[in-house]
């Protein structure tokens, strides 16, 4: 199985990797990847794959039957190849704080209100959130954002761990997730943010609440009953 490097460093921008297999001339596994794969919410990695001269662009990562695989933009690459991975350093920074603006501004809405995250989606421009709150409320959307603005650039340490999944479910508001639970493992990835939040997640994120900066709400939706939206983006 590819060993996903960007579990224990979301920092690493580039690293070598050797070509396991090729399907189709284009789907590409490695032995190690820095590409996070299409989940959870969060887009795939983008960059390119570099082989002597030759740079194969990396379009699309995602996972499948277990496995990360990388679609290149032309064939070439062959199994046992050595290769040195190359992430779009700009879009994958970009959405490592826009993760962790989204996990402050979730766990805020929860502790205050109750509410759950009933669907989510990380784009690179925009985060899309929607929630479970009875009473739709354009003003108590935008304070919870401010709040998280007061937040996002002061030294708060975030970091992930693994623990025990019996033990990782103990701990009060780590799913947030309206009927949904993390996945069916026996270790669970932990992403703390110290004094604010701790989540089952396995995306991206900053170390430090000082590296968000400040976000500003795009707009705000009533998608029905119990069922909020709010966009936003940073700035």
């Amino acid at each position: 199985m590819t060993k996903a490097l960007f579990l224990a460093d979301s920092y690493l921008k580039e690293g070598p990797a050797i070509v396991v297999s090729v399907k189709d001339e284009k789907y590409v596994i490695l032995d190690q990847t820095i590409f996070y794969a299409k989940g959870g919410g969060q887009p795939c990695d983008t960059g390119k794959l570099i082989k002597g001269t030759e740079a194969f662009r990396v379009i699309y990562a995602g996972k499948f039957s277990g496995e990360i695989s990388h679609e290149v933009d032309r064939p070439g690459l062959q199994p046992g190849d050595k290769v040195q991975c190359i992430l779009n350093w700009e879009r994958r920074y970009k959405l490592m704080r826009s993760h962790t603006a989204a996990h402050v501004i979730a766990s805020l809405l929860n502790k205050g209100t109750g509410a759950l995250i009933t669907g989510n989606q990380l784009e690179e421009d925009y985060v899309r959130f929607d929630f479970s709150l009875e009473k739709f409320d354009k003003s108590l959307l935008e304070g919870y954002l401010a709040k998280a603005n007061q937040l996002f650039g002061t030294d708060v340490l975030v970091k992930w761990f693994e623990l025990p999944r019996e033990k990782a479910l103990k701990i009060p508001g780590i799913v947030k997730m309206a009927e949904a639970f993390p996945p069916d493992l026996p270790v669970l990835r932990i992403v703390e943010i110290e004094g604010i939040d701790r989540q089952a997640d396995g995306g991206t994120h900053v170390r430090n609440l000082k590296e968000v900066g400040k976000v500003e709400l795009i707009k705000t939706e009533n998608k029905g009953k119990n069922n909020r939206r709010i966009y936003f983006r940073l700035n």
